[in-house]
């Protein structure tokens, strides 16, 4: 990794003039190097649900007799004819300069503010994966405030499938190119992945790919970053 920061070597893959994408080879990317580091920074959460491989779901034979039904994939079914309920939920984990410690998540209803510490603020809640998905606001002009932050993802509800369900996770800076993590890896029974770590290093900020699978909630995320916060059970208020 520190090949990246050094400079040596390129930390991210160009998909396009205005898209970085991490990958495991190319995990790290400088806010500062690419005039990002000021503003609000949106994460957004998109996710669909989809079988895991179309083309087993659709072999060539099959293709031929139904040409469009490619493009339609098939919805994932659970064993019987109820279909897998999965709600993602975008969350993130802070350390500010100050000591303070929190997280801002939909559980609980602690969607923070963009003006006032933690200077993060989650809009909303998407329970159903639509294509608008989950947005969260970073403000990037207290970014001395911040020491790190951990960019995470959890199913609150239903059955674990992040194997079957297609995330993405995409932060738009308020200038250059944005920058893309697929939640594409299988762990067909985890319930929580740590997504992207964004780190203050003596004043520049680094966004590094993490895309770890943990098989419990927060509270396990936690303990493998060394956050150090008490965590207890909670609920979402039914829709």
């Amino acid at each position: 990794m520190w090949e990246f920061l050094r400079g040596g070597r390129s930390g991210f893959d160009m998909g396009t003039s205005h898209t970085v994408t991490l990958t495991k080879r190319r995990p790290v990317v400088s806010l500062n190097q690419q005039g990002s580091a000021g503003g609000n920074l949106r994460v957004n959460l998109t996710w669909r649900m989809r079988t895991s491989d179309i083309g087993d779901q659709y072999p060539r034979s099959s293709a031929w007799r139904r040409p469009f039904s490619v493009f339609n994939p098939e919805l994932v079914q659970a064993q019987g004819p109820a279909m897998v309920n999965v709600d993602l939920d975008l969350a993130c984990m802070y350390e500010l300069a100050d000591g303070s410690k929190g997280v801002v998540q939909p559980l609980g209803e602690f969607y923070g503010n963009v003006n006032e510490p933690p200077y993060i603020h989650l809009s909303g809640d998407d329970r159903f994966g639509s294509g608008s998905g989950e947005t969260m606001t970073i403000n990037l002009d207290h970014k001395d405030q911040f020491t790190r932050l951990l960019v995470f993802v959890y199913i609150y509800d239903g059955t674990p499938a992040f194997d079957r369900t297609h995330g993405m996770v995409t932060l738009y800076p308020s200038s250059g190119p944005q920058i893309e993590i697929a939640l594409n890896e299988r762990a067909p029974q985890a319930r929580s992945c740590a997504v992207v770590l964004i780190e203050n290093r003596k004043g520049e900020l680094y966004v590094r790919r993490e895309v770890r699978y943990v098989y419990g909630f927060q509270a396990e995320l936690d303990r493998l970053y060394g956050w150090g916060l008490q965590w207890g059970r909670g609920y979402k208020s039914k829709v």
